[in-house]
Formats: C-alpha cells, structure tokens, sequence
C-alpha cells in the first residue's frame, strides 16, 4: 500500500516543463523528491505537499524517491487538452490523452489501413540503460536517418523521469517519442506495440526504432519475475507486422549475481523459451575468456538452432559516446566498469549498419 507524509519545499534543485526535482523538510528532515507538472501543477518553496515516500522507507533502488501526490498550495494541472483514451486507468491519477487510434484521431484512418512494416528494423531493449549506447552508435554515422524511441509500460509510466530521452532529444539524437501501454508522455500515445510500431512506419517515418521500457525494471530473482520478460511479445510483434526484429542481449562480467554472468539468464529465458520467431541478436566480439564463456553460453542454449546470431567485432561504443559528450551508468556502473553491457546495445546498431550497406531495401538507403 502506500505510504504518505506531508512536506514542505525547501528548495528546488533542478526544473523543467516535466519535472521537477525539489528537497523537501518532512518533520525537519530534508529528502529528494520529484514532482510531475503536468500531474500534480507547478511547485513553488514553501508549498506544502502531500508525498508517496513508499520506495524510500523500504529502501528500493527502483523508484527510490519520494513522489509528491498532491500540491496543498496549487490544486491546477494539466496533462493534456482533447482525446478519449485514459492511462493509469481507474487509478485516482487516470489522465486522458489523444491517442493515435482514437475514433477523431486525424490518424486513425492510417492505422486502419496499415499492411506491412516491409522490413523496418526495431531494435528491442530490456533496460533503458541501453537506449543511449545504442542512439550514440546509430545516429553518429547515421545523422540524418530518423530514429524513433517507443517507451514501454515495463518501468517508469512518464517518460518525463528519463533524463536520457530528455538529453538524447535536446542534442537532437532521438527524433520522436512514443508511449505505450499505461507509460504517457510522449510525443505520441498509443495503446499497444502494435500501433506504436504502425506510428512510427506509417506517420513518423521512421528509419530505425528502438524499443525499451524506461528507467527502472522489476526483477524478482525468479526465471519469468521480471518485467523484462516483454522482450520476447515485442520481437514476436515486429516480425508479425512484417518488421526486421533486432533483440539485444543483456550481458555483463561485472554483476555480483551469478544468474546474470555473460548473457544474462534474462535474455536466456527469453530467448529459449518466450519469444516465438526467429529474430537476429548481434554479439559483440572479444579476445578473451569472456567471448569464450558468452559463445558457450550461446551453444549450450542451442541460440544458434532458433535465432540468427551475428558475431561482430564493435570496439567503439565509447567512442561513439565521448562523441556526443553522452555518459552513461547501468545498476550503479559506468562504461568502464560494464562495458561489455552497454557494448551490447551499441554493436545492434552496427549490425543495423552492417545490414542496410548489404541490403537495397528502403530502410538502408
């Protein structure tokens, strides 16, 4: 259940349109919190507001803030003016949004009328720490193509918390935003990944798409407990509509837990047992003892039998990033400490290259 406080705005660290990201004094007390807008109305110091301080007391690392529920001192908001459909739906912050499919969507017709993805690449995620590795790459030798980010329900519900889309879009990286599910905030809403998928073919235009939930994941330690699981009924969606579907393989050599040692027992599961077609999983190349444990890894699952793996030498994710001036951190660790992490996701983008040079399809010109 929730837990809830009231407290008073000390002060007012960082702010935007979107967020913002205050100190408050709960019974002399200070303590971070965040405050949506476009939710909960403008804040000022010295409002006195009424918090969700759940995740804090029981010390969680996803969600980890105190929350303000409700402004004491400015009751006004706003998330958005004309549609029908609702997100967060019969909960006390159900908020209404024009959706692409609405029945008075200038859209809908276009949805209606959709046949094929005809070979769109969409480049599916399970952490949102991958997003940035992966727009680095692509969009370093692909300036010009459009790529769009569809934000999944898995994690945060607004994509407003993403301080990465906030980065990646203001440096122009990311050209649109699609939230889907019960997320909101996007530059287009829609209700499922299949629209979403038919939004940015159809009305964006897109070059490439990367899909992903948005910052935090829910995990329980269990093989199907985690809300990275989705992983699977997205590939399983791009190629329904006709899409060319890229899965990046969560990997690391730097997490304590055995159970996500090389290729995560995350991706594992999704791989072998969750995901119902045949999709490409590009693997980065090393020359060492943890190439040699990921292709293991890789023949003991019999990936090879199922899916397309493509072994690619990538060695400059870093350098894509120091490009762009962009830092990235995944479960507390930077690149240093988690490279072949982030490698991961920006190897499925030069494995998009790798095939758009071989391919004369719309989508590689």
């Amino acid at each position: 259940m929730i837990s809830k406080k009231i407290g008073i705005v000390e002060s007012i660290a960082d702010s935007s349109e979107v967020l913002d990201d205050i100190r408050v004094n709960i019974n002399g007390e200070i303590q971070r919190a965040y405050n949506y807008p476009k939710i909960t109305g403008q804040i000022n110091i010295g409002d006195e507001v009424i918090l969700n301080t759940t995740a804090v007391e029981l010390s969680l690392g996803t969600g980890g803030y105190h929350f303000v529920i409700s402004n004491l001192n400015n009751k006004e908001s706003d998330l958005s003016k004309g549609g029908h459909i609702m997100k967060l739906r019969y909960t006390p912050y159900q908020v209404k949004v024009n959706a692409v499919e609405d029945h008075e969507s200038e859209y809908h017709d276009i949805i209606n009328d959709f046949t094929s993805l005809d070979g769109m690449p969409a480049v599916v995620g399970t952490l949102h720490s991958m997003l940035t590795p992966f727009v680095a790459s692509y969009k370093r030798h692909n300036p010009n193509k459009k790529l769009v980010y569809i934000m999944t329900d898995g994690a945060a519900l607004p994509i407003y918390l993403s301080k990465n889309v906030e980065t990646l879009k203001e440096k122009g990286l990311i050209d649109k935003t699609i939230t889907i599910g019960n997320a909101f905030g996007g530059d287009f809403e829609c209700i499922n990944i299949y629209t979403a998928l038919i939004t940015a073919k159809e009305i964006l235009k897109a070059d490439a798409v990367f899909v992903s939930m948005g910052p935090g994941i829910s995990g329980t330690g269990t093989k199907y407990g985690f809300t990275g699981i989705e992983q699977g009924p997205i590939l399983d969606a791009v190629k329904k509509l006709g899409g060319n579907a890229i899965a990046i393989p969560r990997m690391s050599f730097a997490d304590a837990r055995d159970r996500h040692k090389g290729i995560s027992h995350h991706a594992l599961t999704i791989f072998k047992e969750i995901v119902n077609v045949s999709v490409n999983i590009p693997v980065t190349i090393y020359s060492n003892k943890n190439f040699d444990y990921i292709k293991k890894q890789v023949k003991d699952n019999e990936l090879f039998d199922k899916h397309n793996i493509i072994y690619v030498d990538n060695k400059k994710c870093k350098e894509d990033l120091d490009y762009f001036n962009l830092k990235v951190r995944s479960m507390g660790r930077n690149y240093e400490q988690d490279k072949e992490f982030f490698d991961a996701a920006s190897t499925a983008a030069y494995y998009l290259m790798e095939v758009c040079d071989d391919n004369e399809g719309d989508y590689c010109k």
